[in-house]
């Protein structure tokens, strides 16, 4: 299993931003990357400069999220939905995406429930339960 670091997160990142500045070429995830990244301009200063963000705390003292969470997030859904892992969630993104005609909003309510999911999971000492993340994206999608 990959497990980059922090610091190797927002270097990713951060370089992705550059390259995609500069027109250079990018591999498959990069690409991926670099199209949430262009959904978030609120994020470009933070990815300007890697060295600055690989010392800044995002802890939300400020009252910021924390872009690369945030951005980590966007590659993990798209990664799940690509390989419908877990079982179910490409289709309640997709439905979700539908019923709010906007893959980003669809992708902000998934993370919730990917948030939620991770939060319960931690608390209780357990592996996280994919079926109830489906399930909360499900509801979302079923909703006004």
């Amino acid at each position: 299993m990959f497990n980059p670091s922090q610091e190797e997160v927002r270097r990713f990142f951060c370089s992705v931003f550059a390259k995609s500045r500069q027109g250079q070429p990018m591999e498959a995830l990069e690409i991926i990357a670099s199209r949430w990244i262009d959904e978030h301009p609120e994020y470009h200063d933070d990815l300007r400069d890697a060295e600055a963000a690989v010392q800044r705390a995002y802890d939300g003292s400020d009252g910021r999220e924390n872009p690369f969470l945030h951005l980590s997030m966007h590659l993990s859904i798209s990664e799940q939905c690509s390989i419908d892992q877990p079982r179910g969630i490409r289709q309640a993104v997709e439905l979700l995406a539908a019923r709010r005609d906007s893959l980003l909003d669809a992708h902000h309510e998934a993370m919730e429930c990917l948030g939620q999911m991770m939060w319960e999971s931690q608390r209780a000492g357990r592996a996280p339960d994919g079926d109830a993340y489906v399930a909360c994206v499900q509801r979302r999608a079923t909703r006004d």
